[in-house]
């Protein structure tokens, strides 16, 4: 099995009962959850008239390729309800692949690791506190280098709302 790290995002109705529904569905579909991060709320970036987002980054078990853990978290996102009406808009909620094992991939659906990881506080700080030596496979270089370089810089405010074990379980 593979180790990858998926960020996950809510910025419609209830939240954490979404993000929590996004761990039951990974688990229904054979993809075992074996670690998160806290959850984080977060403003949003690029479109900006929407809500703020509870986000967070969990690591899974992926049995499959990346394809399949890719077809998984869309499956995910459709039984939550997921719309795609406004590029980078509100959604019940975002289930995103960030890095899968060391694969470096580029395809027309799908490019690993996340092709904008390096831009995004959101991702990088749930990611790095639960795989603090987490890094690069195209570069070697440690994760935490970008997450340093975007600290205080505009639109990527955060703040922890919980602990690691204070979500997800039962729809809490």
């Amino acid at each position: 099995m593979t180790r990858a790290w998926l960020g996950i995002g809510s910025n419609l109705g209830d939240r954490r009962a979404h993000l929590a529904a996004v761990l039951r569905e990974l688990e229904a579909r054979g993809i075992p959850v074996v670690g998160r991060s806290s959850l984080y709320e977060t403003e949003p970036l690029h479109y900006l008239d929407q809500g703020w987002f509870l986000n967070a980054v969990v690591e899974v078990r992926a049995e499959d390729g990346p394809e399949a853990l890719l077809r998984a978290a869309q499956e995910v996102e459709a039984a939550r309800g997921r719309q795609r009406e406004v590029h980078m808009g509100p959604r019940t909620a975002d289930v995103d692949i960030l890095i899968f094992g060391d694969r470096v991939l580029e395809t027309p659906s799908l490019t690993l690791p996340h092709p904008r990881l390096a831009e995004r506080l959101f991702a990088l700080v749930p990611l790095l506190e639960i795989a603090p030596y987490a890094t690069d496979p195209r570069t070697g270089l440690p994760w935490s280098l970008a997450r340093d370089g975007l600290a205080g810089q505009p639109g990527q405010g955060l703040r922890v709302v919980a602990g690691p074990e204070e979500w997800g379980e039962g729809g809490a």
